[in-house]
């Protein structure tokens, strides 16, 4: 599996033939849309900055299958699961709701929590959550999880890899869980088999737009 990071929330992630975007943005956001093949687009919510799926060249004909609302959804190669969380810590008062995605791609389980910012996950949010290989986590702060917070997150699910994001810079972060010297990577390549059984292991992408 290839996990590239195109900024703010979205990732393309590549296993075999599948091609997957996590929160790509549109031409309406001021971030400059990536233009890749898909099999499927999942969007957290709509907002510009994470709602261009549509807008995505598919690897088949008839274009991406995407996905924009919880729910359960299967396609070629994936199973994919919609969480409903909320945007915010007032049960989405303020900024609305959100989509956690729980993605089964060729045995490897990724959890995409999008612009999740309620105060820890609830019992039925992380049950739904179940366990979770890779797992990409907003520790911007602001209107997503801010550094404390998203640590209490992490420690709650438990992954074996975490891949931080919608962040300006990831230092605070870092420093909370003690990763203060971690160096950003182009891309993450891995196999299942390499994850390790213990532990919870960060790593941080450097954007391909930046």
């Amino acid at each position: 599996m290839v996990i590239t990071y195109y900024g703010l929330s979205c990732f393309k992630v590549q296993s075999g033939d599948l091609t997957i975007v996590f929160d790509p943005p549109s031409k309406d956001s001021e971030l400059k849309p990536p233009r890749f093949e898909v099999h499927a687009a999942l969007s957290s919510h709509a907002h510009p900055r994470h709602n261009g799926a549509k807008e995505l060249p598919g690897k088949k004909p008839e274009g991406p299958f995407v996905v924009s609302g919880p729910g359960e959804y299967e396609m070629e190669g994936l199973a994919i699961d919609g969480i409903p969380s909320f945007h915010d810590g007032a049960g989405g008062k303020k900024l609305g709701r959100n989509t956690i995605y729980k993605v089964k791609m060729e045995e490897i389980t990724l959890c995409h929590l999008g612009d999740f910012g309620e105060a820890e996950l609830r019992p039925e949010t992380l049950e739904a959550i179940g366990e979770v290989d890779v797992l990409f986590l907003p520790v911007g702060g602001k209107d997503v999880l801010d550094a404390e917070g998203a640590a209490k997150v992490l420690n709650q699910i438990e992954p074996k890899i975490a891949i931080p994001m919608h962040f300006s810079k990831p230092g605070e972060f870092l420093e909370e869980l003690g990763e203060k010297t971690l160096q950003a990577e182009e891309k993450f390549t891995f196999k299942k088999k390499e994850l390790g059984a213990e532990g919870t292991k960060v790593v941080l992408l450097k954007p391909i737009n930046a």
